[in-house]
This record gives C-alpha cells, structure tokens and sequence, in this order.
C-alpha cells in the first residue's frame, strides 16, 4: 500500500453561458414585476402586493450589492469579493 495521497481531479470549468448572471437577473425581475402587476390589477389577487413588491425591493439591493462589488473589482479594491473577474467586460 502506497503513503502517497491520491491525485485530486478538478472539475471542469462551467460553460460561460451557466456563469450569465445578467440574464438570471432579467428574469427574475421581468417575474417579479409580472406577479406585481397581477397584483395590482386583477381584484382577486390583492393579497399578492406586499409578497410582490418585497420580491421587486430584494431583486433591486441584491443587484445592487452586485454591481457594487464588480464595480470594487473594477478598481482593484483590497476589501472585493474574489471570484467575480468573470463577469467582468474583456476590454
């Protein structure tokens, strides 16, 4: 029996298309304002409006925060998230 520990695989790289996070975005906020807009305009569903715009609020700061923090990584900011260099405009 060998000491030797046994060789690590690393996985491959994601496909660029599976790391879009702009076109999640989209859609969770075209989502969010569809259901805000049922909401608001059909009777039966005014039950909806408080879910509905705390879903909008949530979506606005997440993106907010994540714009946020590549504009940190744009600047070379000691105190940015790692990781984010993908998504980053090859300029």
């Amino acid at each position: 029996m060998s000491a030797d520990p046994p060789h690590a695989l690393e996985p491959p790289p994601l496909p660029r298309s599976l790391l879009a996070v702009w076109p999640v975005i989209a859609v969770g906020a075209l989502a969010w304002a569809v259901a805000a807009a049922a909401a608001f305009l059909v009777p039966s569903l005014e039950s909806w409006r408080p879910q509905t715009l705390a879903g909008l609020g949530v979506g606005v700061i997440g993106t907010s925060i994540f714009v946020w923090q590549l504009a940190a990584v744009r600047r070379g900011a000691r105190g940015a998230q790692t990781g984010l260099e993908t998504h980053l405009d090859p300029r």
